[in-house]
């Protein structure tokens, strides 16, 4: 089988970790990756062998720095079959037009809108319909996490409604331009906040509101998750459901905290202290007469990565079983939840 060839518009916080990822793949490659100034990042990824490529406009300062470039943005997705958008939120949305102009497959990032790319994918949710797209959209990291809650307690249970109180880091731990340094900040102040109809864009039916604040920190989101739940169930049988779930990882032998967590993720010997799976707490779950009650934690700069090598395999018809490629990321990229 000939492998998809891949490019990658964006190597930051989510693109250089999506490109080792995709590198990880038996059935994918990654043609080159994309830059647009020749710093630390443009660096490694020159240094870990990936192709770099840049606005035409900007080759000169590349060689100017002494960085070898492969070549144009546009030259790089001419030799793609997919490319996934990962520049910052807003940007995507600009770049459409040459992703049309190529013929070219691409997926863009929670960043931007359901309505660009007119699907939005959660391989846990709706991986077959993603099978032979053109366009997709990975939701947003707390999106994510939703849905990889909220999808299989609706098919084991079914949930009536879904209420969420999400505490979002400020920036990522790279980000020096901005982010409160002593505050909680809502966000918005006005309710619900946008994660509920993001969630709707993968599960329509989902009866589902949110509210969001951000406080000094940078590790991860939590989020306080309540559940009205259609069956009578008791906690037993709400870990057992989680459990079954490769991409939800228990957190307990005393972690109480976000800093635990990536400590933990560290001395595993994750990459980056990554951490793809959702991780819930055992001990919080509560189930009260119908009700559904616990905490997760969210590695915001992570959690999509595997979803995005999903969706590659979707789109490209490479795998139709949604549970295979799953099966398959999580074994390439060295996600083991036990």
């Amino acid at each position: 089988m000939a492998k998809a060839k891949v490019a990658i518009n964006g190597y930051g916080t989510i693109g250089k970790r999506v490109a080792d990822a995709v590198r990880a793949q038996d059935d994918m490659e990654v043609i080159g990756v994309s830059k647009t100034r020749p710093n630390y990042e443009a660096a490694v990824a020159h240094q870990l062998g990936y192709d770099i490529y840049a606005p035409a406009v900007n080759l000169g300062a590349f060689e100017k720095a002494g960085m070898s470039t492969a070549g144009t943005i546009e030259e790089m997705l001419e030799k793609a079959d997919l490319v996934v958008d990962c520049t910052p939120g807003g940007v995507g949305e600009k770049n459409k037009p040459m992703y049309e102009k190529v013929g070219i497959k691409a997926i863009w990032q929670g960043g931007e809108s359901h309505s660009l790319a007119g699907f939005s994918f959660n391989a846990e949710s709706n991986y077959e319909q993603a099978l032979g797209r053109d366009l997709a959209r990975i939701v947003s990291c707390n999106t994510t996490a939703l849905c990889r809650v909220i999808s299989p307690i609706d098919r084991e249970l079914g949930v009536n409604k879904v209420r969420v109180s999400l505490t979002r880091r400020a920036v990522d731990p790279n980000d020096i331009k901005k982010g409160p340094v002593n505050a909680i900040v809502l966000n918005p102040v006005k309710l619900p906040s946008h994660h509920g109809p993001d969630v709707r864009s993968v599960l329509s039916h989902i009866n589902i509101t949110t509210a969001a604040m951000k406080v000094p920190t940078t590790l991860m989101h939590i989020h306080t998750v309540n559940m009205d739940i259609n069956t009578d169930c008791t906690v037993d049988d709400i870990k057992k459901i989680f459990g079954s779930q490769s991409r939800i990882r228990f957190v307990d032998q005393g972690i109480t905290s976000t800093a635990e967590i990536i400590e933990f993720a560290r001395d595993i010997g994750r990459p980056r202290h990554d951490m793809w799976e959702l991780c819930i707490w055992p001990e919080s779950i509560t189930v009260t007469e119908k009700e559904l009650y616990f905490f997760q934690a969210i590695h915001q700069e992570s959690i999509t990565i595997p979803e995005n090598v999903d969706a590659i395999r979707a789109m490209m018809e490479l795998e139709s079983d949604g549970a295979k490629s799953i099966e398959k990321t999580n074994k390439t990229i060295g996600l083991n939840n036990k």
